[in-house]
């Protein structure tokens, strides 16, 4: 986890993480808006796109095609 400081004296104002937060320092009194510098591109553990778990579907339809025409 990351700590989270006020900008203006420094003092620790909590640690986590987060994609935007505004927060008021209790020893100065400074607003702290902080904003993530990127998002993440996907979640932990989540398939990518494209790719199978490697496991066959039993969908009952699945591997079927359709005849043209």
């Amino acid at each position: 986890m990351n700590d989270i400081r006020c900008g203006q004296c420094g003092r620790k104002l909590a640690s986590g993480r987060y994609l935007e937060l505004l927060i008021k320092c209790p020893r100065c009194r400074a607003m702290n808006h902080l904003k993530a510098e990127s998002l993440p591109s996907e979640r932990p553990g989540a398939p990518r796109q494209g790719e199978g778990d490697g496991l066959q579907s039993y969908h009952p339809v699945a591997g079927w095609q359709a005849t043209p025409g």
